[in-house]
């Protein structure tokens, strides 16, 4: 790659680091392109990225943006998982990680704070973003059902009421 093209593989990191809230440091070593390319496909359809960059050109796209703390996770054979919603990146990379020991969470960040291994598989367990919202429209939907239930219930009791001294007074 000439420098042309690694300064522009390097502002097109900095440019998406720019949207990105959660940062996934991972080390891939062994994995083929067919992986690669299954979790590429995987960050993609969770609406996250997946980049494979040289450690340089890596640090070099962290400088002045709010991940510079990553620079000291870039070694050996490294990419970077990222995402506008802070938990997506870290689900289907700790994911792919337990299925495939090719593939380490090595850390990764959360704006400017620096996360360790472990804090991003604990993130990683938390509920997405869009399971959230539907938690809480399930919690703000249930009170007014419950609510239609118990008043639709007094009626139901008294149209059984009626009918009951309509047969009787069949009888």
């Amino acid at each position: 790659m000439d420098r042309s093209g690694k300064q522009k593989l390097v502002s097109e990191i900095q440019e998406t680091l720019k949207d990105a809230e959660l940062v996934v440091i991972t080390q891939q070593s062994g994995l083929t392109v067919a992986q690669v390319s299954d979790l590429r496909r995987k960050m993609r359809a969770a609406g996250a990225g997946y980049k494979v960059a040289k450690n340089r050109l890596a640090m070099l796209a962290l400088k002045g943006t709010k991940y510079e703390g990553l620079e000291k996770l870039l070694k050996g054979p490294t990419a970077i998982a990222y995402s506008s919603d802070p938990i997506a990146a870290a689900k289907v990379a700790v994911t792919f990680a337990k299925g495939n020991e090719k593939l380490k969470i090595v850390g990764g960040s959360m704006g400017a704070d620096v996360l360790g291994p472990d804090a991003v598989k604990a993130l990683a367990s938390l509920p997405s973003l869009n399971e959230l919202r539907a938690t809480l429209v399930g919690l703000l939907q249930t009170p007014a059902t419950r609510v239609a239930t118990v008043l639709q219930a007094p009626a139901g009791q008294l149209a059984r009421v009626f009918g009951a001294y309509a047969k009787k007074g069949e009888a």
